[in-house]
Formats: structure tokens, C-alpha cells, sequence
């Protein structure tokens, strides 16, 4: 599908720079905020820390160009669900479109909405259940202005990304204005941090990072076609990583190694040091910002993750429905708001349960991002006359690395949430899917019956 212009489908109304502000947005979150302390503490090195983020920032961008490949030469609203289903066909790509579609993206909206919550509470206090109130709020809100179109929805996106990007300059000005003790940075590359504390920072940064598979989902909708798309991923990577070897380098400069290991608010902390309290309180509405910005950005893709599985199914065509005139898939947004909304009520019942729910679906995650790049290798070989206006340089090494990558982190993310007691979350949820799967072959099976007796009559 190269160009979906017709009514009632996905059309090109989406500019690269709107493009490259939503992927930026995804990706930046609360995140940096927190796991340079994280990364330092782990590493315990100011060489091997900047060599993690260096290594994660390599990865991303090879996991960026093997979706490149996928999205010129597949552009489609269902993005990598749709590469899964060309690849391994509806089956599997129906249990990765369950799990986005009922906690994935419906959770981290909630969980980013309580983010938004909890800090704009302090701007904007509204009673006991301000954070929740707020939560509802914003995700009616964003709802509201996606449901209107695509360009409303990047046209904020694209404000917001910017005053994103101004708080975190701030952190790498506020840094690089003030000077940690020497001796608190020792010598680069003075001590090898073990192994398995290497591997445990390379997964917090690559969680950092994540996001950037989600340009797939407007590869249809993005003005330049195919070759618009490639420069659009590359472009953002190289923002992000500017920006992250940024923060991370005027962390250390100015904390220093150890202050940085033992803070929980880095990024607080040197601006506090740099300018003083109103400055660590202006943080937190950036942080606020942050989360804005994730969340409207997991909207757009999450809508159109549920508008690609609803094609796929006769059951579901109801949800499948696009709004031309707005460039939106109206009832998937509608529905990814009705299990957001319920996902924070249950939150604020249960946060502890919320929170593990939905962090250990990661998994998951990562084990169909892992299928997602053995489909590209797939399909090199089962489609080889597709056209690829771009194709991923160091074929197969680049994938293999992909894919290398991915399952370490399915690996590690399983090992974590068993010895938190928790992978029973991913198993639930995979078996709820396969549940829902054989309803909908059934319900298939009942209406292709049901047609079939009435052309015969």
C-alpha cells in the first residue's frame, strides 16, 4: 500500500516535521529525568556510564533503519502489526494488536496521565483526588483534540516537543554552569563495571530510548512518501541522542560521578544548584510537559494499532472506521480512551497492582519487537520483488543485531519480573488474547456461514 488517498482511509496529511516532533515525544519522557542516576549507580564509572548510553543510542538507531526498510516498503496505519501480519500472518499479529490494545498503550497513557496528575497537582491543586482528577482530564482532553484530526494533534505535539526540549537544555545549561568537586569525577575508564551491572544500565537506557518503533504507524499518513519516512526516523535519532548524551554529559559535570549515582533527582538537584529552589520547582512542570507530550504521541499510534487489527477482522470492522475529513480513526480513539479511563480508575484503587500490571508487560513487548525484526528478515526472503525504496545497509548483520538486542531485553525483562513475582501479568495477558482469539474465529466462522446461506438463498 503506497498511498492511501481514498475516503475513509488514511490519507497524507501528516508534514516530517510534525512526524519528527511526535517520535521525539514518545521517546522523551519522565525517563531521562530518572536513569542517568540509575545508569551512573550501575556503572560506577564516568567512562563506561557515557560508553552505555554511546552503545544504546548504536542500537536504537540499527532498530531504527531495520524498521526504515519495513516502513518504505510496507507503509501502513498499522505499523509494525501490520509487518507481523504480512510476515507470520493474522494470528500472531492479533495477539501483539490485543496486547497494545488492552493494557501496552492504554496503560502507559494512564500511568503517564498520574505523571501529569501528580505534578500539575502542585501548580493546580484540586482536593484529595487532584492527580486523578487531572489524569481524566488531560486524557479526555488529548482524546478531544486527536479525535478533531492528525494536524491538530502534531500541531500541539510539535509546541509541546519544543518546550520539552527548552527544560532539558536547561538541565545541560544549569550543568555546564556550575563545577563538582574533582574529587568526586574520578578518571575515565578507572574501574570495569561487572557484566551483569553493564547489561542491567544498557536496559535501562534502551527503555529510555524506546518509542521510536512507533514512527511505523504514521508511515502512511506522512507527506514525501517512502523516502520522507527514512529521513524522518534517522533525523529524530540523531536529536535524541544529541540530546541525551547532552543531559548525561552536564549531569556529571555538574553533580559528579558519585552525587549523580546517589541522587533521585539529578536533574533537580544541578538545577537547584544553578539557579536556586524556583528553579528545582519549574522542573516539575517540564516533567508535566514531558508526560504531556508521551501521551498524545501513544494516542496517535495506539488508535491507529487498533484501526489496523479491526481491519483485519469482520467482528471488529466497526472499530476499523476512518474519518476522512479529520485524518482519524475516530472509535479506536474512542475506545483507547474508555480502557484509559478505566485503567486510572483502577489505579486509583490499586496503584501498587496498576503499576506492576502494566510494567511487566514488558516482556511481551520486547518478545514481538524481536518478531518484528526476524520479519524483515523474513520477508527479504519470502517477498524479494517488493519494492524497498530503502534498504538497511549491512544486510543481515544489521538485523541480526536487531533482533540480538531485543531478545536480550525480552531475556532480561522476564528475569526481572520473576524475581519481582510478576511475570504471571504476561502470561494473563497472553492468555486472554488467545481467549479472544478463538472467539473471534468462531464469530468469523458464524458470519461467513451466515452469508454463505444467504447468497445461496
Amino acid at each position: 500500500m503506497n498511498s492511501l488517498d481514498s475516503a475513509g482511509q488514511p490519507q497524507r496529511l501528516l508534514d516530517p516535521l510534525g512526524a519528527i516532533a511526535l517520535i521525539v515525544g514518545i521517546v522523551i519522557g519522565a525517563g531521562i529525568f530518572k536513569t542517568p542516576a540509575m545508569v551512573a549507580s550501575l556503572t560506577n564509572d564516568v567512562g563506561w556510564t557515557l560508553m552505555v548510553w554511546v552503545a544504546g543510542a548504536l542500537i536504537s538507531v540499527i532498530g531504527a533503519l531495520c524498521y526504515a526498510e519495513l516502513c518504505s516498503a510496507y507503509p501502513h496505519a498499522g505499523g509494525d502489526y501490520h509487518f507481523l501480519h504480512r510476515a507470520f500472518g493474522r494470528h500472531v499479529s492479533f495477539l501483539y494488536g490485543w496486547a497494545r490494545a488492552t493494557v501496552i498503550n492504554p496503560g502507559a497513557i494512564a500511568l503517564l496521565a498520574f505523571v501529569f496528575g501528580d505534578y500539575f497537582s502542585q501548580v493546580v491543586p484540586l482536593g484529595d483526588y487532584s492527580s486523578a482528577i487531572w489524569a481524566l482530564t488531560i486524557v479526555l482532553l488529548l482524546t478531544l483534540v486527536n479525535v478533531i484530526g492528525i494536524r491538530a494533534s502534531a500541531n500541539i505535539q510539535s509546541s509541546l516537543v519544543v518546550l520539552e526540549v527548552i527544560g532539558l537544555l536547561a538541565v545541560v545549561v544549569a550543568g555546564f554552569w556550575v563545577q563538582a568537586p574533582a574529587a568526586d569525577t574520578p578518571p575515565f575508564f578507572g574501574s570495569m563495571p561487572a557484566t551483569s551491572q553493564f547489561g542491567l544500565a544498557l536496559v535501562f537506557v534502551l527503555l529510555t530510548f524506546g518509542g521510536w518503533n512507533e514512527a511505523a504507524y504514521i508511515s502512511a499518513e506522512l507527506r514525501g512518501g517512502a523516502r520522507s519516512i527514512v529521513r524522518v526516523i534517522v533525523i529524530s535519532m540523531l536529536v535524541l541522542t544529541a540530546i541525551y548524551l547532552l543531559v548525561n554529559v552536564a549531569l556529571l559535570h555538574g553533580l559528579g560521578l558519585r552525587s549523580l549515582s546517589e541522587s533521585t533527582t539529578a536533574a533537580s538537584d544541578v538545577l537547584g544548584l544553578a539557579w536556586g529552589p524556583w528553579a528545582q520547582k519549574a522542573l516539575g512542570l517540564f516533567v508535566a510537559i514531558s508526560a504531556l507530550t508521551s501521551i498524545n504521541a501513544t494516542m496517535v499510534v495506539g488508535a491507529r494499532a487498533n484501526y489496523a487489527v479491526a481491519l483485519d477482522w469482520a467482528s471488529l470492522r466497526q472499530l476499523g472506521q476512518w474519518q476522512a475529513r479529520s485524518g482519524s480513526p475516530t472509535r479506536a480513539h474512542v475506545m483507547q480512551a474508555c480502557i484509559s479511563v478505566a485503567l486510572i480508575g483502577l489505579g486509583m484503587r490499586e496503584a501498587d497492582g496498576f503499576a506492576a500490571m502494566v510494567e511487566f508487560t514488558a516482556p511481551m513487548f520486547w518478545s514481538f519487537l524481536l518478531l518484528v525484526g526476524l520479519a524483515l528478515l523474513w520477508l527479504r526472503r519470502t517477498d524479494p520483488l517488493a519494492a524497498r525504496p530503502f534498504r538497511v545497509p549491512l544486510y543481515p548483520f544489521t538485523p541480526l543485531v536487531f533482533c540480538s538486542a531485543c531478545g536480550f531485553l525480552a531475556y532480561s525483562s522476564v528475569m526481572y519480573a520473576v524475581s519481582q513475582n510478576a511475570i504471571h501479568v504476561s502470561f494473563w495477558l497472553l492468555g486472554s488474547g488467545v481467549v479472544a482469539l478463538l472467539v473471534l474465529r468462531w464469530r468469523e466462522s458464524a458470519l461467513q456461514k451466515v452469508s454463505t446461506a444467504a447468497s445461496v438463498r
